[in-house]
């Protein structure tokens, strides 16, 4: 059986969430049909004081009842905190490669207006050139021919290091049946997304640039 999770790490969670939602305590009471006084004793009590008290918080903060008590189960890179005297590191054109392997998700990013939009595709690299599928006018179709930038990232809580990875290059549209076949064998170029995405875009840079941090 699991233990109750502790009171300060729920409180926790109630201040951050209503913080990012802009809601002040009078509001996030309100929300949950409860009175102020109330829900700072519901705060300050033991989760088995009023477990319906708090799934009605959590509705009101739209987290699941789980993620008020538990935290999320997915939580997002970063939040680990940043690794103590950090050392950030220039990584060369070789080094990039390698941190970019065979194939993973990365950030298509595209001109457009008002401003520059970016997509998350899952790639392949073939020949130091980066290829992703996509629909012929789906959002992460970038014309044949235009000016994109494509960035690759990973985050290790656990260690506090990480890296990154950008270039900037010219999309050009895989026409050539004999190469289609050849991509579609490539490992890691089944769509995400799903569907049939029969178009692929290849991307090779005009300059790659990358930078490790971690602690020294």
């Amino acid at each position: 059986m699991n233990p109750r999770p502790a009171p300060a790490d729920v409180a926790r969670r109630i201040a951050e969430r209503s913080a990012q939602l802009g809601l002040t305590e009078g509001q996030l009471a309100n929300q949950a049909g409860m009175a102020p006084r109330y829900l700072r004793q519901l705060v300050e009590a033991d989760t088995g004081f009023d477990p319906s008290g708090l799934l009605r918080v959590a509705a009101a903060l739209h987290l699941t009842y789980q993620e008020l008590l538990e935290g999320r189960r997915d939580p997002l890179p970063g939040q680990g905190g940043a690794p103590s005297r950090p050392v950030l590191v220039r990584l060369t054109t070789s080094e990039c490669w390698d941190k970019l392997g065979t194939h993973g998700v990365g950030r298509v990013v595209l001109l457009a207006l008002p401003a520059p939009l970016a997509f998350p595709v899952n790639y392949a690299v073939d020949a130091e050139t980066v290829v992703y599928r996509t629909t012929p006018h789906g959002a992460a179709a970038a014309e044949s021919g235009a000016a994109v930038s494509f960035q690759v990232d990973h985050i290790d809580d656990h260690l506090r290091r990480g890296w990154s990875v950008l270039f900037t290059g010219t999309a050009h549209h895989v026409n050539d049946p004999d190469t289609v076949r050849q991509l579609d064998q490539l490992p890691g170029t089944e769509p995400w997304a799903g569907g049939d995405r029969p178009l692929w875009v290849s991307v090779a840079p005009d300059q790659i640039t990358g930078r490790r941090v971690g602690p020294g």
